[in-house]
């Protein structure tokens, strides 16, 4: 299998069943593998004083998590209408749970894995839930340290989740280029001996390319339709033809990383002879002609001696005659 590609949509439909409908049509458009909502009850996933992220306050203003929030609630019906859509239009539909009501009642509609997300990788109660459902489940890992990696593990291992993937992860939005630390991913692979991708927040699209050429297997990014509209997320995400082109991008990097074998390709062998050189005639030679640096040189096409037989061939006699440019035999 290539790298998943899972285009998270999150809370970019503004709270509109009609919008996150038209993220699914163009996750697919793009070539993602899956595309990746929110789920939560904002009563159980923020207390009423809880103050906004900055970068929240930067994009939508002052006030508390719960107002801005409860705009961008779907509720479980619509989750599970935007499932059944996603199945007619041909892409996975995957949510991330926020709080244990919403673990509930993704799992009784049957996704194929987990997404935690960051934040929750401390959660003890949150991870149980999720490890006693026997599912697949990826990780993110923004904020974290290593031991709090290994401790979130544990509780997951303890409870009875066996297929953990890990995600790199920067929860900035968007993330400076010089906080990515792409190299952690090499890090976590060898540490606990699991898959690792990367769940990315930068501008643009090298960092998870780049990724993807570092070992990644999973792709994460954020999405609109629109950056300009109004939202926490919005700026912080690509527009349809910018995932487009990192999914294109992405599958040719999959492509160009290969075997690891050193040989020469299908398409370059043909090119073999007219780029290397043979051992030619510098000059007119007659044949019993000592050949030596006076009247011998490289020259291409590679057709005939090769010149790593060169000191083979000097300190020979000429068996005929040679003119200029001609390949030598012997």
């Amino acid at each position: 299998m290539g790298v998943y590609i899972i285009a998270e949509a999150g809370v970019n439909h503004n709270g509109s069943y009609e919008l996150a409908c038209r993220l699914v049509d163009a996750a697919k458009t793009a070539g993602a593998d899956c595309i990746k909502f929110q789920t939560f009850k904002t009563k159980n996933l923020v207390s009423d004083n809880a103050k906004k992220a900055e970068y929240q306050r930067k994009i939508t203003g002052d006030g508390s998590q719960s107002d801005m929030l409860r705009k961008l609630e779907l509720s479980y019906d619509e989750f599970l209408g935007l499932k059944e859509y996603c199945g007619k239009v041909g892409i996975t539909f995957l949510s991330t749970p926020f709080d244990l009501d919403s673990i509930a009642f993704l799992n009784s509609i049957d996704m194929p894995f987990w997404k935690i997300p960051s934040g929750e990788i401390t959660n003890y109660p949150y991870l149980v839930a999720i490890a006693r459902t026997g599912k697949p489940v990826v990780m993110s890992t923004g904020m974290c340290n290593m031991k709090e990696i290994e401790d979130a593990i544990s509780v997951l291992r303890d409870n009875g989740a066996n297929d953990i993937k890990l995600l790199h992860c920067n929860t900035e939005y968007p993330t400076p280029y010089e906080d990515v630390n792409l190299k952690v991913m090499k890090t976590m692979n060898e540490a606990f001996k699991v898959e690792v991708g990367y769940s990315d927040h930068t501008n643009g699209i090298e960092v998870p390319i780049a990724a993807v050429a570092l070992g990644a297997t999973v792709i994460e990014k954020h999405f609109t339709l629109d950056r300009n509209m109004e939202g926490p997320d919005h700026k912080a995400s690509l527009e349809p033809d910018e995932l487009a082109a990192m999914v294109t991008s992405i599958r040719n990097i999959e492509k160009a990383m290969g075997n690891g074998i050193k040989e020469p390709s299908n398409s370059e062998v043909k090119n073999i002879k007219a780029a290397r050189k043979s051992i030619v005639a510098k000059r007119n030679i007659k044949a019993g002609e000592v050949l030596d640096e006076r009247n011998l040189t490289t020259k291409r096409p590679g057709t005939g001696i090769s010149p790593m037989r060169w000191n083979e061939v000097i300190g020979t006699r000429a068996i005929r005659d040679f003119d200029e440019d001609e390949s030598i035999e012997v």
